[in-house]
């Protein structure tokens, strides 16, 4: 390699490679790097594309890292390199898009290199990347092919396992995500039996897809028995997930005095950090408990402070679920409905219970503007979306609702029906 390679530009380094080869810049082409393309980088009159420059280098017999920068990392290395800054920029929320292409582009490098620390990593990134768009199909077989190929510690990837839990719920099979987790305790409890922040993360996990599978009552034991190993000493992210597990179990179970004191716990203790995000999100349980009650001054003022905390580059899910609560708090019926159906494109279709959330609000909004039928259909989708995904108290609530529209309208059978299903749902909620 030239001593002064590195102060070559791209295209001249390219040139210089290709004519010490002997090729043309047609023999050098190759399917998606035309010789026009290559001619336009020489003049530098282009950039080449990441991929561009992997099957550049390949064909010249240099490393990527040469090509472009005129300097020489080992292979395994510019991987590496590579890795960590899309993992950064991914948790920083860059494009999520062009992110995803350089993890695809780094993972067909490290299968094509066998290099099976590196692929597993890609994948790992690969199936967050698709639990945020909400493609959860996609992330429980990125995930699961990552788990399977490498060793992942539950321990230093809480990540991974909570975000395939998650995925494994979106797709309706809460009692997989149970599975999964108490595995992950009992590895915590083998590996590291006094991390007392590890049992706690993974209880509330644990307690959150129990809760999904419909088995209150050991939902409520596992986070009892946390709460009873995480003494006044621990640190205050281990008592958040304690209270904000406690106040949504106390809210599916219909507690909601009590499910509001545990979510004020819980604010007045990540008020003295600075994780505005769960922060926010607190605030939005504490107003949804609020609006429940009644309380739609209190509601709206958590609303207000959740939205401010969420900033402008909030995920869509947590847009969502503040235009839920601006749906179910607006005196305008015109006004609810517009902002119920932006909550609705908003959650998408891979987050049923908060899409039936959604609509929910639409069908409340719809129900004041005098539209019966379309009121009615939408409260019929909400109560199957909410009782399905372990929001039965939700859906009793909607349920009654429902029943009172149809009797309002005079549809007394009707009304009698789903005030039946009302009750059922209830009672069910509260067993």
């Amino acid at each position: 390699m030239s001593g002064d390679s590195a102060f070559e530009t791209v295209g001249e380094r390219l040139r210089r490679l290709r004519s010490a080869k002997g090729l043309s810049q047609r023999e050098l082409a190759s399917p998606g790097v035309s010789y026009a393309y290559i001619s336009r980088i020489e003049a530098g009159a282009r950039t080449p594309s990441v991929k561009a420059l992997r099957l550049l280098a390949k064909k010249l017999g240099v490393s990527v890292d040469y090509l472009e920068t005129g300097r020489d990392l080992p292979e395994a290395h510019e991987r590496e390199l590579r890795l960590a800054d899309a993992e950064l920029r991914l948790r920083l929320g860059d494009d999520a898009v062009q992110v995803e292409r350089e993890l695809q582009d780094i993972l067909t490098g490290a299968r094509e290199a066998g290099d099976q620390a590196a692929e597993s990593r890609a994948l790992l990134a690969l199936g967050l990347v698709s639990s945020q768009a909400g493609r959860a199909l996609e992330a429980v077989e990125r995930l699961e092919a990552a788990i399977a190929g490498e060793r992942v510690s539950p321990i230093l990837r809480p990540d991974v396992y909570g975000t395939l839990a998650q995925s494994y719920v979106a797709l309706g099979a809460p009692d997989r995500a149970v599975s999964l987790l108490e595995r992950c305790l009992a590895d915590v409890a083998k590996r590291a039996p006094d991390d007392v922040h590890a049992h706690v993360r993974f209880a509330t996990f644990l307690s959150y897809a129990l809760t999904d599978a419909g088995d209150y009552q050991r939902a409520a034991e596992v986070v009892t028995e946390a709460l009873a190993r995480a003494d006044e000493d621990a640190d205050a992210y281990t008592r958040v997930r304690l209270y904000w597990s406690m106040s949504r179990l106390a809210g599916i179970e219909g507690q909601m005095a009590e499910s509001l004191e545990y979510i004020r716990r819980a604010i007045t203790l990540l008020e003295t950090t600075e994780d505005t995000l769960t922060l926010a999100r607190a605030h939005l349980l504490a107003a949804n408990i609020e609006f429940g009650q009644g309380e739609k001054t209190s509601a709206r003022r958590h609303v207000k402070l959740a939205e401010a905390l969420l900033g402008s580059s909030a995920e869509k899910l947590d847009v969502g679920m503040v235009r839920i609560l601006q749906a179910h708090l607006e005196d305008e019926p015109g006004r609810a409905v517009e902002i119920a159906r932006e909550a609705v494109d908003l959650v998408g279709e891979y987050n049923p219970a908060e899409r039936g959330a959604a609509v929910w609000a639409l069908a409340g909004g719809l129900a004041r503007q005098g539209k019966t039928d379309a009121a009615s259909d939408a409260y019929g989708v909400a109560v199957d979306l909410l009782a399905v995904h372990g929001r039965r108290t939700d859906a009793a609530v909607a349920c009654r609702e429902w029943a009172e529209l149809l009797r309002t309208a005079g549809r007394i059978d009707q009304a009698d029906r789903v005030q039946s299903r009302a009750e059922t749902l209830g009672a069910v909620s509260s067993s």
